[in-house]
């Protein structure tokens, strides 16, 4: 009996020991869970059970391999992340600050993607090549970028900084920095030249479509007026 007591006391002291080290190394991007995710409760919430922050630990660990090109051991903690999250992280992807995915479930994220700070990706998001050419084939995306649910960044192309990519779009070409991108494919179109205030209201954006056939629907309003 006493031995038992020892072994639980010592695994739950390397429990808290875990616990504390990740809430060292990772505190960032728990406080940015909870600032960007209204259903978060509480600091140790996040940590323990949100499986977009384990994705990112676990990326972090296998990226550290890669890079110094342990490449099987670099994979292998990205599938065991990936059968753990259903969130798959290639570990050469590069990841900036305060990266947060909320939900998860679906995410993927090829080799060569470059990703800045203050980056927040739904579910379903897919970053990823068109083809099977070598070197650098994924998307850069820029700081303090949104991407919704379902959308799919393609190829070598830039989002530019302060964006955001609509649900279900689909965007294969550059995106400037400030701007708003919808639909198959993505369209662009700009929040008045300004930065993006990321209040997580996806039923407000922008689309050119709709805006296009608003103004003219002003001007045949004025040519009814007139006559």
């Amino acid at each position: 009996m006493n031995l038992f007591l020892q072994i639980l006391a010592i695994l739950l002291g390397l429990f808290i020991l875990k616990v504390i080290l990740l809430s060292v190394f990772f505190y960032d991007e728990i406080r940015t869970a909870q600032k960007k995710d209204p259903a978060a409760r509480s600091f140790l919430e996040v940590l323990l059970l949100y499986q977009g922050l384990h994705a990112i630990i676990c990326h972090r660990i296998a990226h550290f391999f890669y890079k110094i090109r342990l490449f099987f051991i670099a994979r292998l903690i990205s599938q065991f992340s990936r059968h753990m999250t259903g969130i798959e992280i290639h570990p050469g992807a590069q990841i900036g600050k305060r990266f947060f995915i909320d939900h998860g479930m679906g995410v993927v994220i090829g080799e060569t993607s470059v990703i800045g700070d203050d980056v927040l990706l739904y579910q379903g998001v897919t970053l990823g090549g068109t083809g099977l050419e070598k070197g650098k084939r994924h998307p850069t995306v820029g700081n303090n970028v949104v991407i919704g649910a379902g959308a799919k960044v393609l190829g070598n192309i830039t989002i530019g900084d302060n964006s955001y990519i609509g649900a279900n779009a689909v965007v294969i070409k550059d995106v400037p920095a400030n701007s708003t991108i919808v639909g198959v494919p993505g369209r662009i179109t700009k929040q008045d030249g300004k930065k993006i205030d990321i209040s997580l209201d996806h039923i407000h954006i922008l689309d050119p479509i709709m805006q296009a056939i608003d103004d003219l629907q002003k001007r045949i309003d004025k040519l009814e007026n007139k006559i």
